[in-house]
């Protein structure tokens, strides 16, 4: 497709200057002509003009919004944008994915509650707001990741084990603003994770994340992107978790344990970048294909 060559306006909701959100803002470009990278937080809603403004651009009166990310940071004031963002919907303007859709996957507790009620098999998990229950899944676990309900790439997870520092370390999760506690037992692995990609609920391929010297195997912490051809158990159960959130693109994280594949979690917006450099896939520019397809077929 030539530069250009579709004349839709597309904003791209995400992080200005990050990798993913100039990928797909690149491909977009790329196939209509126009650029527009928003940063949410500086966006003004005027709900009785009925507008979105981001500097001088109303984005409301575009072509349709993809949402890449919702801030630098997770965090509650996530919810506050993505409401403004279920207005914008109602106003018959296209989004991708659906903000209504991205809430029940961007928090780690909603998530893990959809998951459950879909009966995906996931790592034993407790939650709890007392420390000394807390202090007792662990020991019941053994060794537990504590993990923050809002967070990526294990940012503000904490490896806690049943010793006699467990307590404290617990007091200390909960005192830097996690009131919730989220305790999942630290299952034993190959060294590795699954990302699992859909697009439009389709699967598109699987990346490994490889573990470094750290205990997760997230990036930032040394972990790298693997090519992975996983066996059709784990494809069809991460399909499986992923219906359940109707996400335009998504990432399911699968771990191999002794017990079968399990699911951590279903992405909200889902990640280019392992793909990427595991395959040479380029997702943005798939998903930027598929857009285009949707607006056309809904007459936007």
């Amino acid at each position: 497709m030539k530069t250009g060559t579709v004349n839709k306006k597309i904003a791209v909701i995400g992080n200005p200057g990050s990798w993913s959100t100039e990928k797909l803002s690149d491909s977009l470009e790329k196939k209509t002509g126009f650029r527009c990278v928003v940063d949410i937080s500086t966006a003004v809603f005027d709900l009785s003009r009925k507008t979105l403004y981001c500097k001088n651009t109303d984005l409301a009166a575009l072509d349709g919004l993809v949402i890449k990310k919702i801030g630098p940071v997770y965090s509650p004031e996530m919810y506050n944008r993505l409401e403004i963002l279920r207005f914008f919907c109602s106003l018959g303007k296209p989004v991708f994915s659906r903000p209504e859709m991205i809430m029940q996957a961007v928090n780690r507790l909603s998530c893990t509650v959809n998951l459950q009620m879909g009966n995906i098999p996931m790592p034993p998990t407790v939650i709890t707001e007392d420390m000394t229950l807390a202090c007792e899944a662990v020991r019941r676990f053994g060794k537990a990741v504590l993990k923050p309900l809002f967070s990526s790439k294990a940012r503000g997870m904490l490896l806690v084990e049943d010793d006699v520092s467990c307590l404290s370390a617990i007091a200390e999760f909960q005192a830097s603003g996690n009131t919730t506690m989220y305790i999942q037992k630290m299952v034993s692995i190959p060294g590795r994770d699954l990302g699992v990609a859909f697009l439009g609920g389709e699967y598109i391929g699987t990346y490994a994340r490889q573990k470094g010297t750290s205990w997760n195997t997230c990036t930032p912490s040394g972990g790298s992107y693997e090519r992975c051809d996983p066996d059709p158990e784990i494809i069809k159960l991460a399909y499986r978790a992923q219906d359940l959130f109707n996400l335009d693109f998504t990432c399911v994280d699968v771990v191999e344990t002794d017990e079968g594949p399990m699911v951590f979690e279903v992405s909200a917006f889902g990640g280019f970048r392992g793909l990427y450099q595991a395959w040479g896939i380029d997702a943005a520019d798939m998903y930027a294909d598929y857009i285009l397809k949707q607006i056309k077929y809904r007459g936007a």
